[in-house]
């Protein structure tokens, strides 16, 4: 029997990248996933792919009707929700002083406040599935000063403060709730914007080079699974070393 085996998964920003890997990863370990982006054609092609046992709902993860939605079409179609991937997140590498409230605001809309939405949505939906497993992803720079990095740093250390009280709440539930905090991952996020500042990036890892998204979805797998059953509120570093420095 896979890991996952009857298992029911919601993951956030799963049409590419990070969170395509991560409902991969679900699935092939026995898990029905829905996931969810802004990205429809990606998402569509995706469900496509990956046959019955994956369904794409767009969704604004910054909206609480998107949120009731998701989890209703998701029980509909699957039953309880057993897992969520909150993996949904955008970055905005600006100084402060040249970031305008804006800018700032629509990550922490979609970093912070879409985390928020989606530990709150689907509570009820674990609490009738009798057990649950939430995953926060925040980053290696929620525990590491990054000039030029205040809304996706500010919005990552907050995604771990936040999944700590959701763990102590929880946990009376059976819902388990972690994070995990990549270092610079091989996707499109991180490889568009400007592929000179990466290889400058590379340097100042221990490891001299970019994780592979499948090294962070086997961390996924693991903590969606019964083999992480005694971890909640813990933090999960994948980072080649970047926080030993």
């Amino acid at each position: 029997m896979s890991k996952l085996t009857g298992k029911v998964a919601i993951v956030t920003g799963g049409s590419r990248g990070q969170g395509a890997s991560h409902v991969r990863a679900l699935i092939q370990e026995g898990a029905k996933v829905a996931f969810t982006d802004i990205r429809v054609e990606l998402g569509e092609a995706l469900a496509k792919e990956l046959g019955p046992n994956a369904l794409f709902i767009q969704q604004d993860v910054a909206s609480p009707a998107d949120w009731e939605r998701v989890v209703a079409e998701t029980e509909a179609s699957f039953g309880p929700v057993n897992v969520l991937v909150n993996n949904a997140g955008i970055a905005l590498l600006k100084d402060i002083a040249d970031t305008t409230y804006e800018e700032f605001q629509k990550v922490v809309d979609v970093n912070q406040v879409g985390v928020f939405l989606g530990m709150k949505a689907v509570l009820p939906s674990m609490r009738r599935a009798g057990i649950g497993s939430i995953i926060n992803v925040s980053s290696a720079a929620g525990d590491k000063g990054i000039p030029g990095n205040v809304a996706y740093g500010g919005t990552k250390y907050a995604v771990r403060g936040m999944t700590k009280v959701a763990a102590l709440e929880f946990v009376q539930d059976n819902i388990r709730v972690n994070t995990i905090m990549p270092g610079i991952i091989q996707t499109p996020m991180v490889d568009e914007p400007d592929e000179d500042r990466v290889a400058e990036l590379v340097k100042g890892i221990p490891m001299k080079r970019l994780a592979s998204t499948d090294e962070v979805s086997k961390l996924v797998v693991y903590l969606a699974s019964d083999d992480s059953s005694y971890s909640t509120g813990a933090d999960f570093v994948v980072d080649g070393g970047i926080l030993a420095m």
